[in-house]
């Protein structure tokens, strides 16, 4: 799927979030990275050892969702992209911090169970060999 604009992603953003909350569990990857093609970086100075860190303009962020199928569900992955302008890049989070919350609240928690069951094994074997 190419990259959609801000609103469709939303709305695809939604329904992922939506299928996930039923039979079908899994995660849900979210990822944001600047795009920075066709804008020419700045020559590594002594003073800047990262020239990229300040750029000649803004440059636009790369927002990917997708739903993590392994390689063995590869046909049922869903993967969708937007490109965001510095511009609007408040507006759009605001409406991403809400999809987002409201969409995780569907999601099944992780079950962490045999961690806290670990987790205790050990505090009372280390007590029992303390005292």
């Amino acid at each position: 799927m190419g990259v959609l604009t801000n609103d469709e992603f939303f709305i695809k953003l939604t329904e992922l979030f939506d299928k996930k909350k039923g039979k079908d569990h899994g995660s849900i990857v979210l990822v944001q990275k600047r795009l920075s093609h066709d804008q020419p970086l700045p020559e590594a100075t002594s003073d800047t050892i990262f020239p990229d860190m300040h750029p000649p303009r803004p440059m636009p962020i790369l927002i990917r969702a997708t739903n993590a199928k392994g390689k063995e569900r590869r046909q049922d992955k869903i993967k969708i992209s937007t490109v965001v302008d510095p511009e609007s890049l408040p507006a759009f989070f605001d409406k991403y911090a809400e999809v987002c919350k409201s969409g995780m609240t569907t999601l099944k928690p992780r079950d962490r169970s045999k961690r806290k069951g670990k987790a205790k094994k050990k505090k009372g074997a280390a007590t029992a060999s303390g005292a």
